[in-house]
């Protein structure tokens, strides 16, 4: 997991205060913008937002729709993907396609690339499945599994190399090759994402994801932020 990357491409600038005039015109009958050298500033407008509008749980997150972050995810399993794309209000995906970049796996075998570059295995330790199960993921254990990632890249570079299409070759590669996306969230979205991903029984990858998102989201809309840490972070208590 020391190779997962998460990176901002582009947020909106001063989320806090675009928030604070949505739900200010919700309630006033003025053109808000006339007023716009009146309004608050960005971390008084976090405040505002908190207390008016998150606050005692009332579920009105109309307003956070308003603004959005895109970041660049990096490295994470392929079963990562599969379970954040089952999120789609609200959430755009671009995704690294195998059908075009398959060469990271002949680089393989020419040495250009380590294997763990491009696949994924957990690290040795302990683990309890979802029925309680517990078991320990052993050294010896991680090294089969490796080799048998190194066999399956050198059948890809056998059928590539006669001729085989790269869409048709990577069926026989292990399911957790690495694989880098770009998300965009709205922050109402994003909150949802956390509240169902960034949880204790959520699979460990994505949890790494949802931990490597929060630092940006931190800096992006601190009050709503430190909000969102204390009253609801890994409670799995779904945002409306």
């Amino acid at each position: 997991m020391d190779k997962f990357r998460v990176e901002v491409i582009a947020q909106t600038p001063n989320p806090q205060t675009v928030i604070y005039a949505a739900m200010h015109q919700d309630y006033s009958d003025q053109f808000i913008i006339d007023e716009q050298e009146n309004w608050p500033h960005e971390s008084k407008c976090g405040e505002i937002i908190v207390k008016r509008l998150l606050a005692g749980e009332r579920g009105h997150y109309g307003p956070l729709e308003h603004v959005q972050i895109v970041f660049n995810c990096g490295y994470f399993p392929h079963s990562v993907m599969q379970q954040a794309r089952t999120h789609r209000v609200g959430i755009s995906f671009d995704v690294q396609s195998f059908r075009y970049t398959g060469k990271q796996f002949i680089e393989v075998i020419e040495g250009k690339k380590d294997l763990e570059d491009v696949f994924y295995l957990r690290p040795v330790g302990d683990y309890t499945n979802r029925q309680g199960k517990k078991y320990y993921y052993s050294p010896e254990q991680r090294q089969a599994d490796l080799d048998w990632c190194l066999e399956a890249v050198k059948r890809y570079q056998i059928d590539f190399e006669s001729g085989m299409s790269e869409e048709h070759a990577r069926g026989k590669l292990p399911f957790d090759y690495r694989q880098h996306f770009v998300v965009s969230l709205n922050l109402r979205t994003l909150l949802h994402f956390l509240d169902l991903r960034y949880k204790k029984d959520a699979q460990l990858e994505i949890q790494k994801l949802c931990e490597l998102m929060w630092p940006p989201v931190e800096k992006w809309v601190p009050e709503v932020a430190d909000w969102y840490q204390t009253t609801r972070m890994g409670k799995a208590r779904l945002s409306p």
